[in-house]
């Protein structure tokens, strides 16, 4: 090599140096015959094969030298350490032109595919490559404990006007921690930020990415995939657990399960206690543990509280082996603006919108996500698609849907911005989530989406192409604030509410609903279900065995929060085990079987569950006796089917009580929330009835019964 000062041109060599180069590709690597070498930290370099490089005067760690070939090596000296490498600026780009045609069109399906950080072989090495998408950043590194976290060290390649940018580094392995170090248009550089498509994450409250193998893959849950749509459509008999990981069960010293402990522990449970779905409260990585998940940071991420993506698909699949469905709570309203996430991404509002009157939540000091933009909906949609195909979820249950249909939720006036017809509707969220549905339900057969959504938005679980949201289902969240305040009046005075056990079927038939008691009724001053039950103590307990047999008869699909079940005393925290103790107490025992019973007759009975989205399934009996606050329906399957006639009394008065019945005959008493079984003193008609040919209630038949104080009673067609 000639003993001349090498050649380079001074603005480049500076720019690098500075940490301010957007285009490093352009002069690092090789060029014709000539190798630019980048290495801080070196004092000497030597390019194999080929010759030792030179130093660049003015310049420590940047080295310019000669190789006979693209595939060279560097050896490089520095402080007394010697290391060897592949030049990552010898690497031709990853991304392809679909890749860049779908990324700047912004309806790359498979977002996760094209960004984040993926192990592989390129050009026969081993390594990972990386991309990111900040369109209004001067320069985006990879930074992470192979370079010393210096954002210096690995600047990217910016791809065109999709304004992604990628890298491949040999060497980088699984486990691996990274971030990526961003320097603004105006030359600001950020805290380094994760990766919005990393798929891994560090433990709280460290916060950098970590590289995961997705690749791997072990299902056995095949015969599950192919059926499910028969387990999660509106005649399915759906029963939902919701679930907190991290606070369902404990080990001994406070420690969280792993995914692995809860793929035997969980799923035993829930398949004894007969739910045929559970709901996870979402598992997106999240910095605060006090979120509950809610605001997630790494939205591909599954979080490491419990173990890998690896340890999280094993949990799903032990789900499935067990023909249990795995909803999850999906967070697509809002998030966290903690420095390493998305806000002010590359130093704009990339992902939020600017105007705090459209992109922050005073409710929970969050962003929101800027709908309107294309590369936005689509790093949703994609990352909806995500869950369902790389975990095999079965739905996903939507957060928060109400405050991401109108712009003034929660907002006084002056404080929001109206729509371009000066409404305030959200056109743009309302677009994503049926861009989301739209994309979930075609990818992937036999799923369910599920909105939490608490105001009347019409036509919420109605298909996208008859002008609706696209949902699977609705949570009915009417039903559950109208029933829940009568329930927790004293029996005197609930006459005079009578009116909020019956309005539910108003609109019963209006959406798809699901008829959900969840963790927000049981946190936060509210009390746990038990605690809301007026009365004694045995009072509390028959009260609460009414309401859940009132539940489980109504038209709805059901969900239930852990801890409900067996009637947990205290309300939940995330911050410890539930009180399974108290399971072995009888009258919580004797809760925790009414609901296994309930659940098991449900899922038996077409009845109760066939026609729950369509009046062709229910009939009232009676709905206008407020001063005995008694209440008696009927539900009906199909034709040929047998019927269910459901009685409940919610006073604490033994009642003699007439009842029509729809057809004569014999008809078996199949659940009395007073049995001693439950708890209660047997009180009732265990032998079941024979009707009379007496006319009461609409019906050409009725039996007396025995209604025990707050006792509900289910009768099936002999």
């Amino acid at each position: 090599m000639s003993n001349e000062i090498p050649v380079i041109d001074v603005n480049d060599a500076i720019a690098l140096c500075e940490g301010r180069h957007g285009n490093p590709f352009a002069f690092l690597g090789p060029h014709g015959g000539r190798v630019t070498v980048w290495q801080p930290g070196a004092e000497r370099v030597w390019l194999e094969p080929g010759t030792e490089a030179r130093p660049v005067e003015g310049f420590p760690g940047l080295f310019v030298g000669e190789s006979p070939v693209r595939d060279y090596r560097i050896r490089a000296q520095g402080f007394g350490s010697e290391w060897v490498q592949d030049d990552p600026y010898r690497f031709g780009p990853v991304l392809g032109e679909i890749d860049e045609y779908l990324l700047g069109e912004g309806t790359h399906r498979k977002l996760w595919d094209a960004l984040g950080a993926h192990l592989m072989v390129h050009e026969g090495v081993a390594g990972t490559h990386f991309a990111v998408w900040a369109p209004n950043a001067q320069r985006v590194s990879v930074v992470g404990d192979f370079n010393h976290w210096d954002g210096r060290c690995h600047p990217m390649r910016l791809r065109g006007a999709t304004g992604v940018w990628e890298i491949f580094l040999p060497g980088v392995t699984e486990g691996t921690s990274y971030k990526y170090e961003i320097r603004t248009g105006w030359g600001h550089v950020q805290t380094q930020k994760a990766d919005p498509v990393g798929f891994g994450a560090e433990h709280p409250p460290r916060t950098a990415s970590v590289v995961r193998d997705l690749s791997r893959s072990n299902w056995t849950d095949d015969t599950w995939m192919t059926t499910r749509y028969q387990a999660q459509n509106v005649d399915a008999p759906i029963s939902v657990y919701e679930v907190h990981l991290g606070s369902w069960r404990r080990a001994p010293g406070n420690r969280m399960l792993s995914y692995a402990e809860l793929a035997e522990q969980l799923i035993d449970y829930v398949e004894w206690m007969g739910f045929t779905h559970i709901e996870l409260m979402p598992v997106s990585e999240y910095p605060f543990d006090g979120s509950w998940g809610y605001q997630p940071v790494g939205l591909f991420a599954p979080t490491i509280r419990h173990g890998t993506p690896d340890e999280f698909r094993a949990m799903i699949d032990a789900a499935h082996r067990r023909g249990i469905g795995v909803l999850l709570d999906w967070v697509p309203g809002h998030f966290p603006s903690d420095p390493h996430g998305l806000g002010q991404f590359d130093g704009t509002p990339l992902y939020e919108h600017g105007d705090p009157r459209e992109g922050f939540h005073h409710d929970w000091n969050t962003l929101i996500y800027n709908y309107g933009r294309r590369e936005v909906m689509n790093y949703l949609t994609a990352n909806a698609l995500y869950w369902l195909e790389e975990y095999h979820l079965d739905g996903l249950r939507v957060d928060a849907v109400a405050s991401m249909l109108y712009r003034d939720y929660s907002r006084p006036a002056g404080e929001w911005v109206p729509n371009h017809l000066g409404g305030r509707e959200n056109f743009e969220a309302i677009a994503m989530l049926r861009d989301m549905n739209s994309a979930a339900y075609g990818a992937n057969p036999g799923i369910m989406t599920v909105a939490e959504e608490s105001t009347s938005y019409p036509g919420v679980s109605r298909p996208v192409d008859h002008g609706g949201l696209g949902f699977g289902f609705k949570w009915n969240m009417g039903w559950m604030n109208d029933t829940l305040s009568y329930i927790q009046k004293d029996p005197i005075f609930r006459k005079y509410d009578h009116h909020k056990m019956t309005f539910g079927l108003h609109y019963a038939w209006s959406e798809n609903f699901i008829l959900p008691i969840s963790h927000d009724e049981v946190v936060h001053g509210k009390g746990s279900m038990i605690e809301k039950m007026p009365g004694d103590g045995d009072q509390k307990f028959a009260n609460l065995r009414a309401y859940y047999a009132f539940m489980w008869a109504h038209p709805g699909k059901k969900l239930l929060f852990m801890g409900c079940e067996f009637a947990q005393g205290r309300e939940w925290t995330h911050e410890q085990s539930l009180d399974w103790h108290q399971a072995d107490l009888p009258p919580h025992r004797g809760v925790q079987l009414l609901v296994r019973d309930l659940n098991a007759l449900y899922r038996g009975t077409p009845a109760l569950h066939r026609n729950d989205t369509r009046p062709d399934g229910f009939r009232w009996l009676e709905a206008n006796d407020p001063d005995a606050s008694v209440f008696a329906w009927t539900r009906l399957g199909a034709p040929g089917e047998p019927m269910m006639v459901f009685v409940v009394n919610f006073t604490p008065v033994d009642r003699d009580y007439r009842v029509g019945f729809p057809a004569a005959g014999r008809w078996e008493e199949v659940l009395n929330t007073d049995s001693s079984a439950y708890g209660g003193q047997d009180r009732g008609n265990f032998g079941g009835i024979t009707t009379e040919p007496e006319a009461w209630h609409g019906q050409g038949q009725s039996a007396r019964l025995r209604l025990a104080p707050l006792t509900a009673v289910m009768f099936r067609q002999a």
